[in-house]
């Protein structure tokens, strides 16, 4: 059942592609993670209801026949393979108190109603359903006791409809990886930061009704990648409507910057451009060097803000303005085209990756990116392993 049940995480998609998705279904865990899609349509996902509805549905998956509630404690090996690449981490749980102490370093600033939205249903579910994706430097150790695991029966081993290919194994010798991981002193959030921040949240709240009984609630599920083997993908930009018509922006920008008109490239070849399409076209811009003096201010993402998005566009908090958008690089050059060619915004942006020694650099200096700065690919699929703490 594993092609059924295990589905995208749920922020890479909304309510209308999750209902897709999770058609004639039962058994897709987006009815976990999703719930607002067993809902009348126009619901709102914040609706008490939802909440309820996704505890309802995992307690209904977890008396299946399709779920199988682990007796001991594990840790399991995970790998990724997409495009002939793999990736291979370790799939456990991390604790709160790392993440609350800065152990487990954070390189982007959560948003409060994401935040709450994913604790109330921790909350709800007495469960962390979706894992987070957290990054580390290679230890050999390490990297020769998953080499001998990864040569053992798989527990999953399934090609989805996207082409990439999921494998999943029980580690035999848990303890001795939870022994090495004692010797890695910093993790980094790669993906998920509202999730790690939900468990936080979750965890304060529940430590104070709890009265000091079982604690399982301190550790929240996450798979640790080797930084080497770590892809990093463009977090494209749209901006929905533009302060003057296409031609007069495009004046603009040519008088302020160094456009290329004619160059015809999507795609930025190198840090410090970005390519931008307005008016059924493609340009490309080279950033000035950055008035401000952190690495994070470095940061293409960053002299993109400072230098357009603010004093061109008026955009000064990407958080919240309702005019800009984010297109994950996943999602290609055309959806970029698609969106500004139907009117649904008028200027794209196509972005030079984020690299992970960029990523690294701000983590290690305590500095935060801008929102949406990385796109990690391929993602982790849902519903493989649910972290339970209050299963009675």
């Amino acid at each position: 059942m594993v092609e059924e049940v295990a589905c995208v995480p749920y922020d890479v998609i909304n309510t209308q592609e999750a209902r897709r998705l999770a058609e004639g279904k039962p058994w897709s865990f987006l009815h976990v993670i999703r719930p607002e899609i067993d809902l009348p349509e126009g619901t709102d996902e914040h609706d008490d209801a939802v909440y309820a509805k996704g505890a309802e549905n995992l307690e209904a998956f977890r008396r299946s026949e399709h779920a199988v509630v682990e007796d001991v404690p594990s840790i399991y090996v995970y790998r990724l393979v997409m495009d002939g690449r793999a990736q291979t981490g370790i799939f456990g749980c991390v604790s709160v108190a790392d993440y609350d102490e800065d152990r487990i370093l954070k390189h982007e600033k959560t948003r409060s109603a994401k935040e709450e939205d994913r604790t109330r249903h921790i909350l709800a579910q007495r469960a962390h359903a979706e894992p987070v994706m957290l990054t580390y430097r290679a230890v050999r150790e390490i990297d020769e006791l998953v080499a001998r695991i990864v040569q053992t029966q798989p527990i999953y081993d399934v090609t989805f409809e996207d082409g990439v290919r999921h494998v999943l194994w029980r580690a035999a010798d848990a303890d001795r990886l939870v022994s090495l991981f004692a010797d890695v002193d910093r993790l980094y959030v790669a993906d998920g930061h509202h999730r790690c921040k939900a468990a936080s949240r979750a965890a304060a709240e529940l430590r104070s009704q709890n009265g000091g009984k079982d604690r399982e609630f301190e550790f929240f599920p996450a798979v640790l990648f080797p930084m080497e083997q770590m892809r990093i993908l463009p977090y494209n930009r749209i901006v929905r409507m533009l302060p003057v018509t296409p031609e007069a922006f495009l004046d603009r920008l040519k008088e302020r910057f160094d456009v290329d008109e004619r160059s015809g490239e999507s795609r930025p070849k190198e840090r410090g451009t970005v390519c931008f399409y307005l008016d059924g076209a493609w340009h490309t811009l080279r950033l000035p060097e950055t008035e401000g003096d952190s690495i994070a201010d470095d940061l293409d993402v960053a002299r993109l803000s400072e230098f357009i998005l603010g004093p061109e566009l008026g955009i000064t908090d990407p958080r919240r303005d309702p005019n800009i958008d984010f297109v994950g690089g996943i999602r290609g050059i055309e959806e970029l085209e698609r969106l500004v060619d139907a009117g649904e915004a008028e200027l794209a942006f196509s972005m030079y990756p984020t690299t992970i020694d960029e990523l690294v650099a701000v983590s290690d200096a305590g500095l935060l990116m801008p929102p949406k700065s990385t796109w990690f690919e391929p993602k982790l699929r849902s519903g493989l392993l649910v972290h339970l703490f209050d299963s009675e």
